[in-house]
């Protein structure tokens, strides 16, 4: 019972740090239409820079805002090479973006070189009902909760979270009262980057990473943003959080060679069904 319950605690604190990227990839979709493929690299990015910015003996918080800071520029960037010339459809955009995801690697083994690092995180243990929790597991759960309520009453209260949605629901409409929906695309890949350098400094303690990690990472939160149908954060959250527990399970119960397979079968499932209940919707409709 106590085994379980490690592993359900460790599962929800990874699935954590998937929902933060897959509500990345969910926010970049929402506004601009693209579909970024760099997002797993703004976790990479965030999680190395954090481990230097300790080495270098900035104190714990600092290194990590600074970090996130980081991938929020590059996610800036990545925005502006991707969409910000005009014309630049989001097929062309996911292309750039997956190009860019290449060209980082070599930037990443320049300055960090090509083996996994990991910085020390919130240490020790506690215990919950027979079972010793990591305290960085919950951390992690505890700051993605924070983060999630902090979205939320972002794009419901704030001016600038209100013309992200405006843009995201009716881009014409939001043109023709004034708005620019190219800064409102830059301004969501900033987002993103924030929100992918937040799982990358959650996750590098309890996950080693290197220059190839987004892969894995973005694997993972491209499999639980699709549930949401890129769309619906909450879905996405859910289908996240789903995801680390299973992979958790398989882990434990199992092989951990196995917990990238469990992502792409639950990716796929749901994008099969998917097409066919849209195929349905759609026949329904035509007769």
């Amino acid at each position: 019972m106590s085994d379980l319950l490690q592993y359900l605690v460790s599962g929800l604190a990874v699935g954590c740090g998937f929902a933060l990227l897959a509500s990345g990839l969910v926010t970049v979709h929402r506004v601009s239409g693209t579909v970024n493929f760099a997002q797993g690299m703004f976790a990479v990015v965030a999680g190395l820079a954090a481990g230097s910015f300790l080495s270098a003996g900035l104190p714990h918080g600092v290194a990590e805002v600074a970090a996130v800071t980081a991938a929020g520029a590059v996610g800036l960037l990545t925005g502006l090479v991707a969409t910000g010339k005009p014309g630049t459809g989001p097929r062309a955009a996911l292309i750039i973006t997956l190009g860019l995801g290449f060209v980082a690697y070599a930037v990443e083994i320049m300055v960090w070189g090509d083996g996994p690092r990991s910085h020390p995180g919130l240490g020790g243990t506690i215990q919950v009902a027979g079972a010793y929790v990591q305290r960085q597991h919950l951390l992690v759960i505890a700051a993605t909760a924070l983060v999630f309520t902090a979205l939320g009453l972002f794009f419901s209260r704030t001016y600038l979270g209100k013309a992200l949605s405006a843009a995201a629901s009716n881009p014409y409409a939001a043109r023709a009262v004034g708005m620019n929906v190219t800064r409102m695309g830059l301004a969501a890949f900033a987002l993103g980057g924030v929100l992918g350098g937040t799982a990358g400094v959650l996750l590098t303690p309890m996950l080693p990473i290197s220059f190839n990690s987004d892969v894995l990472l973005i694997t993972n939160g491209f499999a639980a943003a699709i549930l949401g149908g890129l769309n619906r954060p909450g879905l996405a959250l859910a289908g996240a959080l789903t995801l680390g527990v299973a992979e958790a399970l398989v882990a434990g119960y199992l092989d951990a060679s196995y917990q990238t397979v469990v992502a792409l079968v639950l990716m796929l499932a749901i994008m099969i069904w998917q097409a066919s209940r849209r195929t349905a919707l759609d026949m329904e409709a035509a007769r």
